[in-house]
């Protein structure tokens, strides 16, 4: 099944783009018709990108419910991740100024062009997109069947192949991408390149308190934003005691790829006391859509 070729422009100024996400306005609106789930257009047809197949260390996390405020990750590999998915989009990252929640107040430039290549959009009404900085040769509105080496283009696979970004795959996610995305996560991993060299997701660690995921440990974000949200409900503890059960409630279904079964995501957290980690290396898990 091919992606739609969406040609238009990034633009950044008053928005909050992160290592993983950032906003897109199309040049011709009405291609988002053809998308699987509707997206949730602004009034010039913009919406906000969530990038396919990746997940950056959250600079800007607000939980759904509790007594927190905005919460985020260890800020050295969130924002070398922001910066650099605004580099290799087209614009300069050095130019960027910031202002609360993350909010950008200036850059130069603030808009550039650049072009995605979709299919769908999430519950939120993201479009889930790979991401392009310049021009592309095709015609807007183009289906196409995405090669490695387009693929190699992407700003989500050279965010992945620099280990600025975990792996984070979903079933709609063609296989063959799937698999050269694999590919580069583990050369990553293997030259502890970027947030490998401190990452401990699958080593494990000891939660002491809520500055060890917000400030020292560097894990995958979908595990961080889990124990945010626990612990925004938690009444100022940090007691690891019901967090598989809330993760049961949760209810993240997972493909094992080596496993070849599907399971909930409490039973891929071992918990030992206040000790956790992942049993499973990121990129061998693949989470069913809600």
């Amino acid at each position: 099944m091919p992606l739609t070729l969406i040609k238009g422009t990034f633009s950044i100024k008053g928005a909050a783009p992160d290592g993983d996400s950032i906003r897109f306005i199309p040049d011709d609106p009405s291609l988002w018709q053809r998308l699987e789930n509707r997206v949730r257009p602004n009034r010039s047809g913009g919406v906000q990108l969530r990038l396919d197949a990746i997940d950056a260390l959250e600079t800007h996390f607000q939980p759904r419910i509790g007594a927190f405020g905005t919460q985020r990750q260890p800020e050295q590999f969130g924002d070398k991740a922001a910066a650099r998915l605004l580099d290799l989009v087209g614009f300069d990252s050095t130019t960027v100024e910031r202002g609360r929640g993350e909010v950008i107040r200036a850059a130069d430039p603030s808009t550039v062009k650049g072009y995605i290549l979709t299919r769908f959009a999430d519950t939120y009404g993201r479009a889930i997109a790979f991401a392009f900085g310049g021009e592309s040769d095709e015609s807007d509105g183009d289906s196409l069947f995405v090669t490695s080496d387009q693929l190699e283009q992407s700003a989500n696979y050279q965010l992945v192949a620099e280990g600025l970004v975990y792996p984070t795959f979903y079933s709609k996610l063609y296989v063959d991408l799937r698999s050269a995305l694999t590919a580069a996560a583990e050369a990553a991993r293997s030259a502890e390149s970027g947030l490998w060299a401190e990452d401990v997701t699958n080593k494990g660690f000891e939660l002491e308190r809520l500055q060890t995921i917000t400030e020292e440990a560097v894990i995958l974000p979908k595990l961080f934003r889990r124990l945010i949200n626990y612990l925004a409900i938690n009444d100022d503890s940090v007691d690891l005691s019901g967090f598989s059960d809330y993760l049961k409630g949760n209810d993240d279904r997972v493909l094992v790829l080596s496993e070849g079964r599907i399971t909930g995501f409490d039973n891929l957290i071992e918990v030992n006391e206040q000790t956790l980690r992942l049993i499973h290396p990121p990129e061998d898990l693949v989470f069913i859509e809600k």
